[in-house]
């Protein structure tokens, strides 16, 4: 299993001032402790379940660029992307400069979205959510088409959503055949079909229905003729070690639960990560307990 940090929360210590020095030591420190990707909330206002509209929240490919360059290995993904937010050129055309930048380490995350009032807030677009997946859809074509090469760019793309004139992107991402793509979401009837066709992973709740909404994405797969084992299995948890590694033992049961129902990477915030010492403990306990599992 391998283990991501998932930042969604910058209520830290000492204000605006400190909050990029306190984001490029978490970086720092989560790539030295064995992380394998930092994910990044992309919300304009802080989420209700974390506190609502008062809290401070981060552009997420303005995060992720600087967090690229205060890190040389890490994966780097938004987590996850409402489709309605932004444009599929321009989405496809930011990651993919994320990953030239990156050296190759950028992944689309996107989805659905399910924060209607900061949309409404902000004069973002947010339609019925049938129409947002049919946007879905669309924009992942798009994204393939542009991450294609050069004769994919032709020809227009004229679909019912978004109209391309030309679908040109140079230069074109280092990741081939395209940066990988994360598909967030465990509806069974369009998220889990969307993931068998098109995602590199999907992002599912840790929740006992696990297995069979996995059960479902395999049915799904194989109708369609994709592999399933290709799919990275992924699910947002929260991980608190304790300052020194206190906790582990009972962190790591919980990341065996989730291995046994098929779960083969966790993307979780680590509860006071931006004292830095629980991201070290995780690095000295948790990451290698579970590297086999």
């Amino acid at each position: 299993m391998k283990l991501g940090l998932h930042i969604n929360r910058f209520r830290w210590d000492g204000g605006p001032e400190r909050l990029g020095p306190t984001l490029a030591a978490m970086a720092h420190a989560a790539e030295a402790a064995g992380f394998d990707t930092i994910a990044v909330a992309d919300h304009v206002w802080q989420h209700p379940i974390l506190g609502g509209t008062e809290g401070p929240s981060f552009e997420s490919y303005s995060t992720l660029a600087f967090l690229a360059a205060h890190t040389q290995r890490v994966n780097l993904v938004a987590l996850a992307t409402p489709v309605s937010y932004r444009y599929p050129g321009m989405l496809a055309k930011t990651v993919t400069t994320l990953d030239v930048l990156s050296e190759g380490r950028a992944w689309l995350g996107i989805g659905t979205g399910d924060y209607e009032e900061e949309a409404r807030g902000l004069g973002l677009p947010f339609p019925p959510q049938r129409q947002r997946y049919d946007m879905l859809e669309e924009t992942l074509q798009i994204c393939l088409r542009m991450w294609s090469g050069e004769s994919g760019d032709q020809q227009p793309d004229q679909g019912e959503h978004y109209q391309l004139a030309r679908p040109r992107n140079l230069p074109q991402s280092l990741s081939r055949p395209h940066p990988p793509i994360l598909i967030a979401g465990d509806g069974e009837r369009r998220t889990l079909p969307l993931v068998a066709r098109y995602a590199d992973a999907c992002s599912l709740r840790p929740t006992p229905e696990l297995p069979r909404k996995l059960d479902v994405l395999r049915s799904y797969c194989e109708a369609t003729g994709r592999d399933y084992d290709a799919i990275e299995k992924t699910s947002v948890f929260l991980f608190d070690p304790g300052e020194d590694g206190a906790k582990s033992d009972e962190l790591i049961e919980r990341l065996r639960w989730l291995a046994g129902m098929g779960i083969t990477k966790v993307l979780a915030w680590v509860e006071g990560a931006d004292r830095i010492s629980p991201i070290e403990a995780m690095g000295r306990t948790v990451i290698p307990a579970v590297a086999d599992l």
